[in-house]
């Protein structure tokens, strides 16, 4: 058949257009074919483990693949998101992590193992965990304001934990100094556990922790909670005010968990995904199980996720200049 130069121009390049994407056509199709592995940065046990899991058994009911857990702990977490950045990205594996890996790690840190930009596509925001500023018997302070009032009298009096440099709570301690005006003096510990036993013993005036972590501790009258961290009100805290509405909103500081695959999955696939985790957090149960472990569910797409992301890296970057603060 006889074709015009332009029509057959047009023809040969939606022929090669058809030949291009029909595989990625077929590939989604067929996904999934065989298991998926969530891979988590830390060790079991923790909220990012509970988390996976959680997601894991409900994806796996509905896409009918098993869905497998791989602990991969190390190098901050970035063990675990490199090797999910550097997998084959065909929807198989996929990274289950904080905002420690997605956000602070590429504002502190100088020299990445992957690349930021490229390297991950995020998915989906699914669960918060705002932190909370507890006092300990070693202060006296009943309130927020009573704390700063403490601090300005008295410069570096007033000591807290970080589990080291570039730590959530140190970035959450900095970021309150600075708003608040204050000085506050960083005493670090190698985890939560230590932190509260310091805390309990008064060793240090306040720490910036979980309230998966120090809930308990509030609720027995051990500690005194100030402040939570992130916005809204944390329901395991009702009555206990954000920093925002202490009109501290710049100070405000929350860790948070992602979905993410290798960068460069093809879209068809990135929509079943995305279109399945918006199923199973609308779940009661998967919603149950997140705020028994303390965790706040959220879903959030990949483009406010990827805006949450940016903005976030924005910022740790000024506070890591203006602190001095750096994972390298």
């Amino acid at each position: 058949m006889f074709y015009p130069t332009r029509l057959l121009s047009a023809v040969l390049l939606a022929a090669a257009a058809t030949a291009l994407f029909a595989p990625f056509a077929a590939q989604a199709q067929a996904y999934p074919s065989r298991p998926i592995k969530l891979v988590v940065p830390f060790g079991p046990g923790g909220a990012t483990d509970i988390i996976a899991r959680t997601l894991g058994e409900r994806l796996q009911a509905r896409l009918g693949q098993p869905v497998i857990v791989d602990n991969k702990p190390g190098g901050s977490s970035l063990i675990g998101a490199d090797l999910v950045a550097k997998a084959a990205p065909d929807g198989y594996t996929l990274l289950v992590s904080g905002s420690s890996t997605y956000s602070v790690a590429p504002a502190l840190k100088d020299h990445m193992p992957y690349d930021v930009k490229k390297g991950l596509t995020l998915l989906a925001l699914v669960a918060k965990t705002p932190l909370v500023l507890v006092a300990g018997p070693a202060n006296n302070a009943k309130n927020l304001a009573e704390l700063i009032a403490q601090a300005k009298a008295k410069p570096d009096s007033v000591t807290y934990a970080t589990f080291g440099a570039g730590s959530a709570p140190h970035l959450a301690g900095e970021m309150f100094a600075h708003e608040a005006g204050i000085q506050l003096l960083a005493v670090p510990y190698k985890g939560s556990s230590q932190a509260a036993m310091a805390l309990l013993g008064g060793e240090i005036s306040v720490a910036f922790d979980t309230i998966a972590s120090v809930g308990p501790h509030i609720k027995s009258g051990k500690l005194r909670a100030l402040a939570v961290t992130d916005s809204p009100r944390s329901s395991a805290l009702p009555d206990v005010p954000t920093l925002a509405e202490l009109q501290l909103p710049k100070a405000s500081f929350g860790g948070w968990y992602g979905v993410a695959a290798p960068g460069g999955t093809p879209a068809p696939i990135l929509q079943v995904l995305a279109r399945e985790l918006a199923a199973v957090m609308a779940s009661p149960e998967v919603i149950e199980k997140f705020k028994t472990n303390s965790l706040e569910p959220v879903y959030l797409d990949a483009a406010a996720f990827n805006a949450k992301v940016q903005s976030e890296i924005a910022t740790y970057t000024a506070v890591g200049k203006r602190a001095n603060i750096t994972l390298d």
